[in-house]
């Protein structure tokens, strides 16, 4: 895998499909911070609320690197083809799309249990300068499946297997995608600060095998009953390496 330096030049990104990029990190002279809205916010007053955020910061629309939002269930292929023609709209509007590359990384769950009317973002990251900052990262949602191949269905690691055996194969290959990413952009799971797992399914029959001993757990996992974005998808995650967190109550 290779990066790309954002448009502003805080951040360099993982080139990989045009509604989102594979992680982002930090350039050197700047970090990344995350906040958390503490509801979800629809995606228009979630783009406003950024905004609005970033200029409180001195900061410019360009600084908005990753967002992980939520949506009311999983969609079909074209569904999902659908919102990204959407949500890439502001992108463009705020100069973050390089052609059709995009930078922003992105994590897009569907909460099983009481789920949003609309999709709208649950958290989003940024840049902000530090000369003295230590690097730091988000990888964006990745399920098990490889993207940019034609429908997510033609690639679906054991597809319709929700055995353990089935999940076990499952969370192995998001896995290896995960630190493929983190490696990317110069990480690894000894600075993960954070690891997200979305699924259904019951992790613990691997749990230890995979996610401990492979160092994915450094911080341990925050497990949420969510399900991927687009229908027969099983597994996703997340990781990231980022100093300052903050809540914004809405």
């Amino acid at each position: 895998m290779s990066t790309r330096v954002s448009t502003d030049g805080s951040y360099r990104y993982i080139p990989a499909v045009s509604q989102y990029s594979g992680g982002v990190a930090a350039e050197p002279g700047f970090r990344i911070e995350r906040v958390r809205f503490s509801k979800v916010v629809p995606l228009r007053e979630g783009f406003e609320g950024i905004e609005k955020h970033l200029a409180s910061i001195g900061r410019p629309n360009t600084a908005f690197c990753a967002c992980e939002l939520r949506s009311p269930e999983p969609f079909t292929e074209q569904g999902f083809r659908d919102f990204n023609a959407v949500y890439i709209v502001t992108l463009r509007q705020w100069g973050l799309m390089d052609g059709d590359t995009n930078p922003v990384g992105r994590s897009n769950v569907c909460p099983e249990l009481d789920p949003p009317a609309e999709p709208g973002f649950h958290a989003f990251s940024y840049t902000v300068p530090d000369e003295g900052a230590e690097g730091s990262f988000v990888v964006a949602g990745g399920a098990e499946a490889v993207e940019g191949k034609g429908d997510y269905r033609d690639s679906i690691v054991a597809y319709g297997d929700v055995s353990a055996d089935g999940l076990r194969k499952k969370a192995r290959f998001v896995l290896d995608e995960m630190e493929n990413r983190m490696r990317a952009l110069g990480f690894d799971w000894s600075v993960a600060t954070a690891t997200q797992v979305y699924t259904v399914h019951d992790i613990h029959p691997f749990i230890g095998d995979e996610l401990v001993r492979r160092g994915a757990m450094r911080s341990g996992v925050t497990w949420h009953f969510n399900r991927p974005p687009v229908k027969d998808l099983e597994y996703e995650m997340d990781c990231r390496g980022v100093s300052v967190e903050r809540v914004i109550a809405v």
